[in-house]
C-alpha cells in the first residue's frame, strides 16, 4: 500500500484551562493542531502509512512541532522549512449553552506565505496514492489558495485519489476572494468530498432547507444534497456529509451519510453527552473515512468506522484523535458502555 499525503497548515494551539474564559487565569495549554495534521495523526494511529506536507518556521517552535508529529509516526520528510512564524489559534471551550470560541492569528505564517511553485510535486507525490486537503488552507491567503489549486491539479495529473474536506471557516476568508470561487475550482479535481451542510452552501453554493440549531435533522434533505454535489461535479465519486444535532456545547447528536456509485447510506446515530473536546471531530471523521474506504469492502462499513472514530474523539482533549482501530471497531460493534477495561 502506498502512502496517504495530507497537506495544510498546522498551528500552535493555545487553549484556556478547563472551561475558563480567555485570560480568566494567566495561562494557556500549548499543543499543536490543524485539520490536515489531525487527519495524518489519526491515520498513523490506525497504522496506515501517512505523510504530512506543510511549511514550518525554521525555529525551535517548528522543530518542536516536527518532533510531535514524528512521535505519532507521521512521515515528516516532505515538510518544508522557511524563515517566519507559525500560525496560532486560541481556543475557549464552551459548556452547556455557552459555545466554544476560536480566535485565529495566522496572517503572515510560513504556510500563509507559501506560493505556487514553491513545492517540487514530482518529489512530494512520489509513492503517494491518496492526497488529502481541506478548505482551510486556501482560506488563509491568496497565495495559499493558488498553491492548493496547484496541489490538487498535480495530484490528479498523476492518477492519485484526492479527498477534500470543504471545511468552511468564515473568519478566515478575508483576502477579497469568495470561498465559492476557490473551492469550486478545487472540487473539480476531487474524488471524495467531505462536508457538512454549511460547507456545501458557503463553499459550493449548494443549499438545503436545514437549520442546524433547531434540533433533529431530516436525512432525506441530505440525500438530495449529496446528489446535487455529484451532479454539479461529475468527477466526484463519493460525498460524505456529517450531520450534527447541536443540543448544547456538551450534548450533540452525531451521525453522517455517504453517497457513492452504489447508493446512499446513513450511519447509526450517537448521542454524545458531556463532550470533552469537539475540536478536531470533523478531522477524525475524515481520517476514519479515508481509512474505511481504503480498508473495508463497501461505503456503509467505511461510514460506520468514520462516525465511530469521530464519536470517540469527542472524549479526548486536544486536536488529535488518540484512538486505535480496535477501539473504533469495538464501538462499531455496539460496545459503548464505557465500562472500565481490566
Amino acid at each position: 500500500m502506498k502512502n496517504v499525503l495530507t497537506f495544510g497548515e498546522i498551528m500552535l494551539r493555545l487553549k484556556t484551562p478547563g472551561n475558563e474564559r480567555f485570560f480568566q487565569s494567566p495561562s494557556f495549554e500549548a499543543t499543536f493542531g490543524g485539520g490536515e495534521a489531525n487527519v495524518a495523526v489519526s491515520l498513523a494511529n490506525f497504522k496506515m502509512p501517512v505523510e504530512y506536507l506543510t511549511v514550518l518556521p525554521d525555529n525551535d517552535i517548528g522543530e518542536a512541532c516536527l518532533m510531535e508529529l514524528r512521535r505519532f509516526g507521521v512521515g515528516t520528510d516532505k515538510i518544508l522549512r522557511a524563515p517566519g512564524r507559525m500560525g496560532i489559534y486560541y481556543l475557549e471551550t464552551g459548556a452547556n449553552q455557552r459555545p466554544s470560541k476560536v480566535v485565529y492569528d495566522r496572517a503572515g505564517s510560513t504556510m500563509a506565505e507559501a506560493k505556487s511553485g514553491d513545492i517540487n510535486w514530482d518529489s512530494v507525490l512520489e509513492n503517494v496514492d491518496w492526497f488529502h486537503i481541506t478548505g482551510i488552507t486556501p482560506a488563509i491567503s491568496r497565495s495559499a489558495a493558488e498553491l492548493s489549486i496547484e496541489a490538487v491539479k498535480e495530484a490528479k495529473a498523476r492518477g492519485i485519489t484526492v479527498s477534500c474536506d470543504l471545511n468552511f471557516r468564515k473568519n478566515l476568508w478575508k483576502y477579497g476572494v469568495p470561498a465559492q470561487e476557490i473551492m469550486s475550482e478545487i472540487t473539480k479535481y476531487v474524488d471524495v468530498v467531505i462536508a457538512n451542510e454549511e460547507d456545501c452552501q458557503k463553499s459550493l453554493g449548494l443549499a438545503i432547507d436545514v437549520d442546524v440549531a433547531e434540533g433533529a435533522l431530516d436525512t432525506a434533505k441530505y440525500e438530495r444534497l449529496t446528489s446535487q454535489v455529484m451532479e454539479k461535479y461529475p468527477n466526484v465519486s463519493k460525498v460524505a456529509v456529517t450531520l450534527r444535532e447541536s443540543h448544547s456545547a456538551d450534548h450533540n447528536g452525531w451521525t453522517a451519510c455517504i453517497r457513492g456509485k452504489s447508493g446512499f447510506y446513513v450511519s447509526k446515530k450517537y448521542e454524545i453527552r458531556d463532550i470533552v473536546d469537539r475540536v478536531g471531530g470533523g478531522d477524525s471523521f475524515g481520517a476514519g473515512l479515508i481509512y474505511g474506504l481504503r480498508t473495508f469492502e463497501n461505503d456503509a462499513e467505511a461510514l460506520e468506522f468514520a462516525v465511530a472514530a469521530s464519536c470517540l474523539k469527542h472524549s479526548i482533549p486536544g486536536d488529535f484523535n488518540r484512538v486505535s482501530v480496535k477501539e473504533v471497531e469495538s464501538l462499531m460493534r455496539g460496545d459503548g458502555s464505557g465500562r472500565v477495561q481490566r
